[in-house]
């Protein structure tokens, strides 16, 4: 099972998420890296993981409190080779649409875009802020290969409009997202997670997220047929790392 690590953004630092309340966050310690700036953590948790694909959750958008788009631009630039998965509170299409011109017009600006060759962005949609479910075909469309976030909190999901209820209109990735077990160390939930399994499309690849504590809890993960697990605060505090995502 692939371990997939994951960099909250807020107010222009890599904060440290618990249960979702966002309210909270402070800025990360972690026990590998001194700093709390976006780049260097993302770094230390690909080398951590040995994964190449990196999860970003811009807390600032999904707050409307701002975008981090001129940090996702240095993301970008700086981790070619990665492939970043951007969650930003997107509503809709357009919303998603802007933040991604935006972000692309930054890096032309600093010349990052005429020299380099940037790490490529999937827009992941959530629940608790999407309200056009068309949104996810648009971006099919357009060559982006969205991703569906169903989050939850107390064991229901949470949806900012009335979403269809089945998984017909899913795209072929989809986040088991439980705010209430990240960074709590409570163990995976790994109940919503098979539920959500049992109820997707053959052709839909589900990943878990939140809870994961140890090498035991990713062991369990795997055993539901997880592929993919979103891990954050057991690699900044060194509970797992490379060799136990290597060899599960």
């Amino acid at each position: 099972m692939q371990v997939i690590p994951v960099l909250d953004l807020l107010d222009g630092h890599v904060v440290r998420a618990l249960r979702g309340e966002r309210a909270a966050y402070r800025p990360i310690q972690s026990r590998l890296t001194a700093v709390s700036e976006p780049l260097p953590i993302a770094r230390a948790l690909l080398a951590a993981s040995g994964a190449h694909t990196l999860y970003v959750a811009d807390l600032g958008a999904i707050l409307q409190r701002g975008t981090h788009a001129s940090q996702l631009a240095a993301l970008r630039a700086a981790l070619p080779g990665i492939e970043l998965w951007l969650d930003a509170g997107f509503a809709d299409y357009a919303s998603m649409r802007t933040l991604f011109d935006h972000i692309d017009a930054i890096g032309q600006r600093d010349g990052r875009a005429a020299h380099l060759k940037l790490a490529p962005l999937v827009p992941v949609f959530g629940t608790e802020s999407l309200r056009d479910i068309h949104a996810l075909q648009s971006a099919q469309t357009a060559g982006l290969s969205p991703i569906l976030s169903l989050d939850h909190r107390a064991g229901q999901l949470l949806t900012a409009a009335e979403l269809e209820r089945s998984s017909a209109w899913w795209p072929s990735r989809v986040i088991a997202m439980t705010l209430d077990q990240v960074g709590s160390y409570a163990g995976p939930d790994l109940g919503t997670f098979e539920r959500i399994r049992a109820s997707a499309a053959a052709h839909t690849t589900v990943i878990g997220a939140g809870g994961i504590r140890n090498r035991d809890d990713l062991t369990a993960a795997a055993s539901t047929g997880a592929t993919a697990w979103l891990v954050a605060s057991a690699l900044h505090d060194g509970q797992i790392g490379l060799a136990a995502s290597e060899s599960l």
